[in-house]
């Protein structure tokens, strides 16, 4: 019986020490950036399953539309003041001078994160309440008077944006584990959750009440979140710090992320709602791109708060953002060749004019993997970066309400590939001339313009139909 025992014994040592390593092994890759990238990419896989779902299930394309300006509408009337406001508290969380000192102890209950919450909820109030005020004279389709199910996004407006501190606690707690699990469950309950009445049968309005579901969870996380990690002390000074950082950001977020908003206004008011959701279903980046570049720049913002530190950040965007290239890239080229077959079985074939406009969208990658703006917000320069939004949006409209009379909403989308990329040079030179960093030093410049120019030229070679894939 001994000789029994001991064999177990040695034997459950063996299987904990191979756990271990194999512990040890996958933590030797995951940290904020990797875990933030997973994250997002989690966020875009599932509502892309969520659209993949929908389409082979017994919804009318007028149903899915629905459904895609309900998100679409949540989104334009949030997404510029949450990225703000999260990308000047990843800013000051350890730079500000209302709260100072580095808070490198994981366990440190932060005030600078209850505060953040405090503003993020008071947007979500604010934009709650100018919607549901204004909701009955907002008109999006040329042909529907009034928005869907206007109750439900007002309630999913309210409660889903403040969840947003969730991913970003553990950012700044360097709880990358914590963040990636999170992920993991988060988005697989948002795909049961949403997906499943409409499998089931239901109409979609289920699915939204889902999204609703889903968030109210979230929100139960977060709290639990400031429970643990949040000091419950309300700062004037720091909020004021935070809006004077953060406004710029707002703006210059509003400005430059308005544009595939704009690409959308601008076709929901000259087509009709199943021609947005076939534009919508096209306009999306590749997910891999959009997810690994956002993941990088947020996660490496607050590594710019001495000197010392600013000088290893740029040497690690350059480093991670070539590795990013030789990935994303070649992904993206291949992505381009089979771009329509893919539409057409991950969809249906009603919805093969997205593959079109999918096309000049994968272009985007040139000034995503970029990153000029990941420096001047980390080193509080927010000005420039709303400057150069101002610049974009003027250039957006403009180009896009030109490019529509002649390429249709395939033109609404060439002119934002452009206009990106205008941006980007803009904020590169304000970094070169005005604060002395050179491109090379964040920016692998032969490899990007390599691969930019195989790029553009399989696109021209594919539109001018030298390359045929269908």
């Amino acid at each position: 019986m001994k000789i029994v025992l001991s064999i177990f014994a040695q034997s459950k040592r063996q299987s904990l020490n191979i756990l271990n390593n194999n512990t040890l092994a996958i933590r030797k890759y995951i940290n904020n950036i990797s875990s933030l990238q997973i994250l997002h990419l989690l966020r875009f896989t599932t509502f892309l399953i969520i659209s993949m779902i929908f389409t082979k299930s017994h919804l009318t394309i007028q149903r899915i539309g629905d459904f895609e300006i309900m998100l679409f509408i949540a989104s334009i009337v949030s997404f510029f003041w949450v990225t703000g406001i999260i990308q000047s508290f990843l800013s000051l969380y350890n730079n500000n001078h209302a709260f100072p000192g580095e808070k490198n102890n994981s366990d440190h209950k932060s005030p600078e994160i209850f505060n953040a919450f405090l503003v993020l909820s008071a947007f979500s109030a604010l934009f709650f309440l100018m919607l549901f005020f204004l909701k009955s004279n907002v008109h999006v389709f040329n042909d529907i008077s009034n928005i869907p199910y206007a109750n439900l996004l007002l309630i999913y407006i309210l409660i889903s944006n403040p969840t947003h501190m969730i991913e970003y606690i553990y950012v700044v707690k360097h709880r990358s584990m914590h963040l990636l699990w999170y992920g993991i469950i988060s988005y697989s309950l948002q795909l049961v959750i949403v997906a499943g009445p409409v499998i089931a049968g239901y109409d979609i309005n289920m699915a939204f009440w889902g999204l609703i579901i889903i968030s109210v969870l979230r929100l139960i996380m977060l709290g639990i979140l400031l429970k643990k990690y949040a000091e419950f002390k309300i700062s004037i000074p720091f909020i004021k710090a935070h809006l004077s950082l953060g406004y710029p950001l707002i703006v210059s977020t509003l400005l430059s992320g308005s544009a595939q908003y704009i690409d959308g206004l601008i076709v929901a008011n000259k087509f009709g709602a199943g021609d947005f959701a076939i534009f919508r279903y096209g306009a999306k980046e590749l997910p891999l791109v959009v997810m690994m570049a956002n993941g990088l720049s947020n996660a490496m913002i607050p590594e710019f708060s001495t000197t010392e530190k600013t000088r290893m950040a740029l040497h690690t965007i350059r480093t991670r953002s070539k590795r990013l290239i030789h990935t994303l890239f070649p992904i993206s080229i291949l992505i381009m060749l089979i771009s329509n077959p893919l539409f057409i079985a991950a969809f249906n074939p009603h919805f093969r004019r997205s593959a079109d406009v999918f096309m000049v969208y994968i272009l985007l990658i040139i000034s995503r993997l970029i990153f000029p703006q990941t420096i001047l917000i980390g080193l509080k320069h927010t000005r420039i970066v709303m400057l150069a939004s101002a610049i974009e949006i003027i250039l957006n409209v403009s180009l896009s309400l030109y490019m529509i009379q002649f390429y249709g909403f395939v033109g609404v989308a060439v002119a934002t590939a452009v206009i990106y990329v205008v941006e980007k040079m803009v904020l590169i030179a304000y970094n070169y001339y005005k604060l002395g960093i050179k491109p090379n030093e964040y920016i692998p410049v032969v490899l990007h313009l390599t691969y930019s120019s195989l790029l553009i030229l399989l696109f021209v070679l594919i539109d001018h139909r030298i390359i045929k894939l269908y």
